[in-house]
C-alpha cells in the first residue's frame, strides 16, 4: 500500500509517494526525454559528487496512469521549510540552487523550477531534492525560473539581511514566495543595486506588463554567456550577505544560566542514563535546543538523526555553523512552540506541520516548560496532550517557582499559576504518559523526568 505525498500534485512531470519508510518518485512519460538527458549528460553524476542533489536509483516498481519509470531517491530524515531556517541556512539554500543552475548550463540544461521547498538539508549540506526540475537549455531564452528564485530566495534573504531576520516568516502566508512588490515596499531601497535590480525593477516590470494576459511583454533574448554571468553575479552577492545584527534573549543562554558546572555535568549524566534506559532509538527532537549541546547527547548514544528546534534565530544560527563544520546528522530549525509551523497550501495539505513530517522516538524538553506555562499561559494539560501525540518518550525538565529563572518570569506579573508546581505538573503529564524515571538535578531545584507515552 502506498501513500501519495500531498505536496507533489502541482508537477505534471511526476509524483512522490511512500511505501513504509521508503520514498519513491514516479516519472511521467511527458518528462522522460528530459530525464534521460539529465542522466546521460553526466550532469546528475556531477551534482551528486558535489553534494548538490540527492542520489537515486531506478526501480522496477509498477507505474500508474501516464507513468514511465519509478525512481527511489535517498530519503531526507526530516523535511524542513524555508520559514523554519535561520539566515545561514537560507543563504546556503540559495547558493546551492544557483550552483545547480550554473552546472546545468554547462551541461546544456537549465532549472525550470527554483522553489525553496526543493532544497533540503542533509548533514549540514543544502541539497536539491527535485530530480525533475531540469529541462534542456534553449539558446537565447531567459531563465524561466528567475522570477520564482527572486520570490523564494532574493526577497526573503534581503528582508532578513536588511530589515529583520524574522521576516522569512512571510513565507508562511506566501507559499509561492514573497511578492516582489511587497518586499520592495518593506525594503524601501535598503538593499542597494542588487535589490534595486532584482526586486524593485523586476516588481515594476511585473506591474507594468501584468500577469493576467491582458498585456504581454516582449521577451528579451539572453545569450548563454549573459545568463551565466547573471547567475554568477547573484551567487557572488548572496555569498557575501550577512544577517542583520540583533541582540536576542536566548542567543547566549548558556553564558547566563543558573547552572553550576557540577550541576550541568550531573544533568548530562542523567540524560545519558535515560537514553540508555530507552535503548535503541533512531530519531529525536530537542525543543529549546539552543546551541544543540544536549541534542548531541542523543547522537552520541546512537541516534541516527536529531532535529534541534529553538525560537531564537541567533542560537539556531550558531548551531547550524557547528553542524556545517562537523557534518553531523543534526538539523537546527527555528520553531515557536506556542505557534508551531501550520499546515499551509491548497486545502492546507501541501506543507504539513511538524507532527505530520516525523514522529520521533524521543523528545527533549529541557528548561522550556516554565516559558510555555508561565510566559505564554499554556495549561500544562494542553502541553502534555500535544507532546503525547508526537513521540514515544519525552525527557522533560520541570523548573519550579523557586528557581531563579522562573522568578524572573514572575517578577513583573501576578502569579495566577496555582497549578504550576510539581504535583500539578505530574498530574497533567501522567494522564498521557507513564512515569519511567524521575531524578533531581543536584545543585539545583529542578527535576528531570523520563516519561513514556501511554
Amino acid at each position: 500500500m502506498f501513500k501519495r505525498d500531498p505536496g507533489s500534485f502541482r508537477d505534471p512531470s511526476g509524483t512522490v509517494f511512500y511505501k513504509g519508510d521508503t520514498v519513491y518518485r514516479q516519472i511521467n512519460k511527458v518528462y522522460m526525454d528530459s530525464y534521460r538527458r539529465l542522466m546521460d549528460s553526466g550532469l546528475h553524476e556531477t551534482l551528486v559528487k558535489q553534494r548538490l542533489i540527492i542520489p537515486h536509483k531506478e526501480t522496477d516498481e509498477p507505474v500508474e496512469g501516464n507513468g514511465a519509470l519509478v525512481i527511489q531517491p535517498k530519503r531526507i530524515p526530516f523535511i524542513s521549510y524555508p520559514y523554519e531556517w535561520c539566515f545561514g541556512q537560507y543563504r546556503a539554500a540559495a547558493l546551492a540552487m544557483l550552483r545547480v543552475q550554473l552546472l546545468a548550463l554547462q551541461y546544456g540544461m537549465s532549472l525550470k523550477d527554483a522553489s525553496a521547498y526543493n532544497i533540503q538539508f542533509l548533514n549540514g549540506y543544502a541539497v536539491l531534492i527535485d530530480t525533475l526540475s531540469f529541462v534542456p537549455y534553449e539558446e537565447n531564452v531567459p531563465w524561466v525560473a528567475y522570477g520564482q528564485f527572486c520570490r523564494h530566495f532574493v526577497s526573503p534573504l534581503l528582508l532578513m539581511a536588511r530589515v529583520d531576520s524574522r521576516l522569512n516568516k512571510l513565507m508562511v502566508s506566501h507559499i509561492d514566495g514573497i511578492p516582489l512588490d511587497l518586499a520592495d515596499n518593506i525594503l524601501r531601497r535598503k538593499s542597494g543595486f542588487f535589490g534595486f535590480w532584482h526586486i524593485h525593477l523586476h516588481s515594476k516590470a511585473i506591474a507594468r506588463h501584468g500577469e493576467d494576459g491582458k498585456k504581454t511583454a516582449k521577451v528579451a533574448k539572453v545569450s548563454k554567456e549573459r545568463l551565466i554571468a547573471m547567475v554568477q553575479s547573484m551567487l557572488n552577492y548572496i555569498n557575501l550577505l550577512t544577517p542583520k545584527e540583533t541582540i536576542t534573549e536566548w542567543g547566549d543562554y548558556y553564558k547566563c544560566t543558573n547552572y553550576s558546572d557540577d550541576a550541568a555535568k550531573i544533568k548530562e549524566e542523567i540524560i545519558n542514563s535515560y537514553l540508555e534506559h530507552i535503548g535503541e532509538f533512531k530519531t529525536a527532537w530537542d525543543f529549546g535546543a539552543n546551541d544543540g549541546r544536549y541534542s548531541r547527547l542523543a547522537l552520541a548514544k546512537g541516534g541516527a538523526h536529531v532535529v534541534a528546534f529553538d525560537i531564537d534565530h541567533n542560537a539556531v544560527e550558531r548551531n547550524y555553523i557547528d553542524v556545517k563544520r562537523s557534518r553531523e546528522p543534526m538539523l537546527p530549525l527555528i520553531l515557536d512552540l506556542t505557534a508551531p509551523s501550520p499546515d499551509i497550501g491548497f486545502a492546507n495539505i501541501e506543507r504539513g506541520n511538524i507532527g505530520m513530517r516525523q514522529k520521533p522516538d524521543v523528545i527533549f524538553m529541557l528548561a522550556v516548560i516554565h516559558h510555555l506555562a508561565i510566559s505564554n499561559n499554556l495549561p500544562l494539560s494542553l502541553i502534555a496532550h500535544w507532546i503525547s501525540r508526537q513521540c514515544r518518550y519525552v525527557i522533560i525538565e520541570f523548573v519550579p517557582k523557586e528557581d531563579s529563572q522562573t522568578k524572573l518570569l514572575l517578577q513583573n506579573r501576578e502569579d495566577i499559576f496555582t497549578n504550576y508546581n510539581e504535583e500539578g505538573f505530574e498530574a497533567a503529564f501522567l494522564e498521557y504518559f507513564s512515569l519511567v524515571k524521575k531524578q533531581s538535578i543536584t545543585g539545583s531545584c529542578r527535576n528531570l523526568y523520563l516519561l513514556a507515552c501511554k
